[in-house]
């Protein structure tokens, strides 16, 4: 990932709605939802959603999958893991075991590579 791109991801996110629409699918996982089923989730309205799903999806974190009538979204996890390598990438200079604080909040994974 490259800097140009990380910050359209950080832009999208730099608004309480679209921030609020992306944990909740993060939180929902790979599946992700319809949208209406986000919008009566998150108290938004539908024309209002519409808009700030189109921004997630530009900056290339959210997909969009069609279900017969209904478009799903999810988090794109692929573009969010590139994302957080891309911030952590020059972690305390390469020197990984000072990175331990970090590396936990990634999970059990994470933690076995520092050590």
């Amino acid at each position: 990932m490259d800097q140009k791109t990380a910050l359209e991801a950080f832009a999208a996110l730099a608004q309480p709605s679209r921030i609020a629409v992306f944990r909740l699918l993060i939180r929902v996982g790979p599946g992700g939802l319809p949208a209406l089923e986000v919008s009566r989730r998150l108290n938004i309205v539908p024309s209002t959603l519409s808009g700030h799903l189109a921004i997630l999806k530009r900056a290339g974190i959210l997909t969009a999958t069609r279900h017969q009538r209904e478009i799903h979204y999810a988090a794109n996890l692929n573009a969010i893991s590139e994302l957080v390598r891309f911030l952590l990438a020059d972690c305390c200079e390469g020197q990984i075991e000072n990175c331990s604080q970090v590396l936990c909040l990634l999970g059990p994974s994470a933690e076995a590579v520092s050590t």
